[in-house]
């Protein structure tokens, strides 16, 4: 094995190695980040499962508390009348589904009991004796009679004398507690102060006590085999109680202080593991398929390296071969030198072609709007003459103010020309945006004409002032209506929307088209950002940023999205000009 392939295959198991790593590191964020979402929906269930088991059981504590104010049991233990018949107590029974309710006197003898009266003594019982303290006592655990889980409730029976004479105690059956929720996802379970499960919705469960390890261990038999581990902070189980238990769970728990018992749940964990071990693998195919191409990149740059080395060799037992050679090339070198002369000065002529022919696509419709006004004025002149020789003095005169008409609109034409094109460097100050949209649409007419694109826009009838320069406003304002043009050079429907809006202290601008919309919204005004083909003469994606600069510099802002209805639209804020700013 050569050092070389040494190197190469010491590479390839760090490289493996730092693999296995960041597949680990994932594997450990996705397990613990899927943990904290396992645990916030586990203890939302739990707290469902607890409310749900103490408001089940609030039920048989109110009807021990509502029997004990009954009118015939209340009288009989006061000596005012007979005693209630054991079909008072069935009639209750019946109707909230307990499983016994006894009257007891203040001895502890029953009175009266749902299932028929025998002779029984519950004064050693602790929910009894809690009762005759004046307080509602309550205890859980099997009932003598039917064997079957049973929750307690005693309450106090007080005689006209205000003294305790006795107690009404309701029996609660935990079976039909647990019958709306047996089976239910996760699997929870009650243990009272002992660490036996008394309440669970997993049937095989039930009297399973607490080991020391943490774990559950069935009330007769071998403790079966139980691990315990902290992930991030989290208490992971890992047993195999029942096939309805789930072997990897989270282990969350709640005390419930008001019935004596603490609620547990088993969150199955395999879920967020199969979800940690889909982003380390997905991880893991890139980071391997990154290094393949790497790999495979740099296999080509050593055989690449290897060939230049053995032609440098053949280079160097040559040289003697190509020195004559040399001579000749060199006159041929000469004449290719100026020939790449000649290309470059042809070169030269065609960019500075390309800039003639820029400028005259820009002068050309500013050449019609004035030549059309000058032929008019032509015309008009010899209709004048012509009418003076005829003696009508009259239709000479309306020749005259067509001419004076023209005139002028040549003077303002070539006014917003000269004022678009001066550099302007005064500060700030307050300017009428209706004239500037008017001067910026005069000298965009052209364009907007050669394109056939229909301009909606309709001007305030009275000013609206704002802090700006009026040339740097109208060079914003042109350069979106080029960009606007420029975008719906292929669209069937070519509309130029401006309007004028006020907001508060600011005043609104907008400039909406039907083009194709901002492919990029949060790009738009970076520096040498086009859209347009690479080559193309429209520009080099310098408007908007410039447009952006000169708006922050009045104070204003500018922002571009795109329409519901299509197309884009942009949206100049300038701060609106006060009295005391223009004076």
């Amino acid at each position: 094995m050569t050092r070389d392939l040494r190197r190469r295959i010491a590479v390839v198991m760090i490289f493996l190695a730092a693999v296995l790593g960041a597949a680990g590191g994932v594997w450990r964020y996705g397990y613990l980040q899927a943990l904290d979402q396992l645990a916030q929906r586990g203890e939302a269930d739990l707290t469902l499962a607890a409310d749900r088991l103490t408001g089940q059981l609030q039920l048989y504590q109110q009807l021990a508390v509502l029997m004990a104010k009954h009118p015939a049991v209340a009288g009989y233990l006061s000596g005012i009348q007979s005693g209630p018949s054991d079909e008072l107590m069935q009639q209750a029974a019946d109707k909230t589904s307990a499983l016994d309710v006894l009257l007891v006197d203040h001895a502890g003898w029953v009175l009266a009991s749902a299932h028929g009266t025998e002779p029984a003594n519950l004064a050693a019982t602790p929910y009894f004796r809690r009762a005759m303290q004046g307080a509602l006592g309550e205890a859980h655990g099997l009932n003598t009679q039917t064997g079957r889980r049973a929750y307690y409730f005693a309450a106090p029976v007080f005689r006209r004398s205000g003294q305790v004479g006795g107690a009404l105690i309701v029996v609660a059956d935990i079976d039909r507690v647990e019958a709306e929720w047996r089976g239910a996802r996760p699997a929870v379970f009650f243990t009272d102060d002992k660490g036996d499960v008394f309440i669970t919705n997993r049937s095989e469960l039930l009297f399973w006590r607490h080991t020391r390890a943490g774990g559950l261990m069935p009330p007769d038999g071998p403790e079966p085999p139980f691990t315990r581990r902290d992930v991030g902070g989290y208490d992971i189980w890992s047993e195999r109680w029942s096939p309805y238990v789930p072997t990897r769970a989270l282990y969350l728990r709640r005390d419930l202080p008001r019935i004596g018992m603490t609620a547990e749940a088993l969150i199955d964990v395999d879920p967020a593991m199969r979800l940690a071990w889909l982003q380390a693998s997905a991880v893991a195919v890139v980071l391997l398929a990154f290094g393949a191409v790497l790999f495979l990149t740099l296999e080509r740059r050593r055989t690449l390296a290897l060939a230049n080395a053995q032609l440098e060799t053949r280079v160097i037992e040559r040289t003697a071969e190509l020195t004559l050679a040399n001579e000749a090339l060199r006159h041929e070198v000469v004449e290719r030198t100026a020939a790449e002369a000649a290309l470059k000065k042809a070169q030269a002529d065609l960019v500075q072609a390309g800039k003639l022919s820029a400028l005259g696509q820009m002068s050309a419709g500013i050449s019609h709007e004035l030549n059309q006004p000058l032929m008019a004025i032509q015309q008009y002149a010899d209709n004048a003459t012509a009418f003076l020789e005829r003696g009508k003095p009259e239709t000479a005169a309306q020749n005259l103010t067509r001419i004076s008409a023209m005139a002028r609109r040549m003077a303002r034409i070539i006014k917003n020309l000269r004022a678009f094109a001066r550099q302007e460097s005064e500060p700030v100050a307050r300017v009428d945006l209706v004239g500037v949209v008017e001067s910026a649409l005069e000298l965009s007419e052209p364009r907007l004409r050669q394109d056939g694109i229909t301009l909606d826009w309709t001007p305030p009838s009275t000013p609206l002032y704002v802090m700006g320069g009026e040339v740097r406003l109208g060079q914003v304002l042109v350069n979106l209506i080029g960009n606007a043009a420029d975008a719906m050079s292929g669209a069937p429907v070519r509309r130029i929307e401006i309007a004028l809006r006020r907001e508060g202290a600011r005043i609104c601008m907008d400039v909406a088209d039907t083009g194709p919309g901002i492919r990029e919204p949060e790009r738009i005004f970076d520096p040498f950002y086009s859209t347009k083909e690479v080559g193309a003469s429209e520009g080099m994606g310098l408007g908007l940023s410039i447009s952006y600069g000169l708006v922050q510099s009045f104070g204003g802002a500018i922002r571009g999205r795109n329409r519901a209805t299509g197309g884009a639209i942009f949206t100049v804020e300038l701060t609106a000009a006060t009295e005391e700013q223009a004076a």
